[in-house]
């Protein structure tokens, strides 16, 4: 019994030295395990006066308890201490100045195109895209360009062989949804895409620009209409107070055929340097479908009749921003990109 007295000041000593919770387990191990003293101690029993017995036993398990209740207390406290201590290691200092991460942003041709289809989708339009290696059928000969026209030497076309070239207009992506929607109505279309033509890179011009042109056909379709949308276009791109004025033109596609005009939204009209102090901007082309566009791909041009346009990305993009140089669009410089991270 003395060695039992012993025995249990021994591991209060030794529990209430553990500092970590791995010594606390090694000591539980040492004095309750299968191979620690108190096991030991009850293997002795036998050895005992019968009479003894009991109150041996009773003494063993009261230790038992007795050192399994400090364990447990002990650990409470070594798991809140533990926890204190990541706490103060891990801790963040909100005073400091955070990192800004180092990320990219929208292009600032994907931005207008953005805004653009934005803009036609609550007018009720959808947006539909089509192959950029694209056939000659579609190109040129259902937009009423056909093989020997002039306009063709006005494309400058890159062919791939006598069938297929890289689209010189998202027109091409007009005719194949006439021809894919004939002879159903209403059609109403936006056709953003990237379109190829021969030409010398300059401030003005590039091999490659972006369209993004527009269709509606239905019956009783007219010119005011057609003026009505390119307005309302012109106000949420270039602000409110823009107006626009109809020039005659000629397109292949369309009959008649206007060149569009936008008041200038740098001097309102006055006359700068940005509208040559004309006080406009030629923005766009547009016309009323050919009649010829609408009977190649199945519809009777006498029941109905619709309008064009197309807009060049790029042209809205240097008039919205002010850019003076098609050739930033493409040459990913990123000081010149960073400056529409806040236009996101």
């Amino acid at each position: 019994m003395e060695q039992l007295k012993q025995l249990r000041a021994q591991a209060e000593q030794a529990i209430q030295n553990c500092d970590t919770l791995s010594k606390l387990n090694d000591c539980r191990v040492e004095y309750l395990g299968k191979k620690g003293p108190l096991q030991e101690a009850m293997k002795e029993m036998k050895n005992l006066d019968p009479a003894d017995r009991p109150a041996f036993g009773a003494s063993v398990n009261e230790i038992k308890s007795f050192i399994a209740s400090l364990i447990e207390e002990k650990k409470a406290e070594l798991e809140v201490k533990e926890m204190n201590e990541r706490l103060e290691k891990e801790k963040i200092d909100i005073t400091l100045d955070g990192f800004e991460p180092n990320l990219g942003n929208v292009h600032p041709l994907t931005l207008v195109q953005q805004e653009l289809e934005d803009l036609f989708i609550g007018l009720g339009y959808t947006v539909a895209e089509g192959p950029e290696v694209e056939m000659d059928l579609y190109n040129f000969e259902r937009a009423n360009i056909p093989h020997g026209h002039p306009a063709r030497d006005m494309q400058d076309t890159f062919y791939i062989d006598a069938e297929r070239l890289l689209r010189t207009h998202t027109t091409a992506i007009q005719t194949r949804q006439l021809e894919a929607h004939a002879p159903k109505l209403p059609i109403k279309v936006i056709c953003p895409g990237k379109v190829y033509r021969r030409d010398d890179d300059d401030a003005t011009h590039s091999h490659q620009f972006t369209q993004m042109e527009g269709l509606v056909v239905a019956e009783g379709i007219q010119l005011s209409d057609l003026k009505g949308t390119l307005e309302f276009m012109a106000k949420k791109m270039f602000g409110d107070k823009r107006v626009i004025r109809f020039r005659p033109s000629y397109f292949q596609f369309t009959e008649p055929s206007v060149e569009v005009d936008v008041s200038c939204h740098i001097c309102n009209g006055k006359g700068c340097p940005v509208c040559k102090h004309t006080g406009w901007i030629e923005i766009l082309g547009a016309g009323m479908v050919h009649p010829n566009v609408l009977e190649m791909a199945g519809y009777d041009s006498t029941k109905c009749s619709g309008f064009a346009f197309g807009v060049g990305v790029e042209r809205v993009a240097m008039l919205k921003y002010g850019i003076d140089d098609i050739r930033h669009f493409y040459t990913n410089d990123v000081r010149f990109l960073k400056v529409f991270s806040r236009f996101d």
